[in-house]
């Protein structure tokens, strides 16, 4: 085989670090278990490549690792919300948008955001204009307005 279809191992020692945020690492309780879950992936992944023999799995293993070790790290648990009068991290959060779209996302640390799957990352434009405000209220977003309907 050509040395051009050849990956060289030092491009493989020199993956860069997964980017890390500056924001706060809130995590729900269930986001911190997912945190970990993924710490032990990353550290069997690590193992696993490291007896086959394997650099360019072991230096994503190693990036990967490197990443959930730094988030678990950093992680801060946030408590439930209890106090359901405005949007805080953890609620789950209803909107109605103008053209009459009913949307239902729960806010959440980075690493656990699915917006896909209802959940919204503390970070992301829609939470930060959702934060602090009251059922009734009115919030523009996406160039757009859209009416908060329902704090859980």
């Amino acid at each position: 085989m050509s040395r051009a279809f050849v990956k060289d191992t030092e491009d493989v020692e020199g993956l860069p670090d997964r980017p890390i945020s500056d924001l706060p690492n809130d995590v729900t309780a269930e986001g911190l278990r997912r945190i970990e879950q993924a710490l032990a992936v990353a550290e069997a992944a690590q193992a696993a490549a490291q007896s086959a023999g394997d650099r360019a799995a072991l230096a994503s293993a190693r990036r990967d690792f490197r990443y959930w070790n730094a988030r678990r790290a950093t992680a801060r648990v946030a408590p439930e919300p209890s106090d359901n009068s405005v949007v805080r991290f953890g609620h789950t959060v209803t909107i109605v948008r103008e053209d009459d779209r009913r949307q239902t996302f729960r806010i959440v640390g980075e690493d656990e955001a699915e917006p896909a799957h209802g959940t919204i990352s503390h970070g992301s434009p829609l939470a930060r204009a959702l934060f602090g405000k009251g059922v009734g209220d009115v919030v523009a977003i996406a160039g757009g307005e859209a009416e908060i309907v329902e704090i859980r």
